[in-house]
């Protein structure tokens, strides 16, 4: 299963509804950092697909979302339990430490 791309009008079915976890990658087009995340995501998004969902939010195209959860520095991955904010990491990191990261919080 692919990285799924969420808007500010899917977000409460997508990732708030959610029967299970979802980590949402807030991101931007102009973010090298973002960019460069964005392969191991897609790689964890299939690896791990039956304990998790990953979704991706451009925080340009859907500023109501960021602007709730506060977003202000990006790449920020945060882990939505139960349609609440579970755990969040911020900045770019090897895949491993990604998926490691994420399995310690699942």
């Amino acid at each position: 299963m692919a990285t799924k791309e969420v808007t500010d009008a899917s977000f409460a079915t997508d990732v708030l509804g959610s029967d299970k976890p979802v980590l949402v990658d807030f991101w931007a087009d102009w973010c090298g950092p973002c960019k460069m995340i964005a392969p191991a995501l897609e790689e964890i998004s299939e690896e791990l697909a039956d304990k998790v969902t990953i979704a991706k939010v451009d925080i340009m195209e859907n500023t109501d979302i960021a602007a709730k959860f506060g977003v202000q520095s990006i790449p920020l991955m945060v882990l939505f339990k139960d349609g609440q904010p579970v755990a969040q990491k911020l900045g770019a990191a090897p895949k491993s430490q990604l998926k490691g990261w994420l399995e310690s919080v699942l």
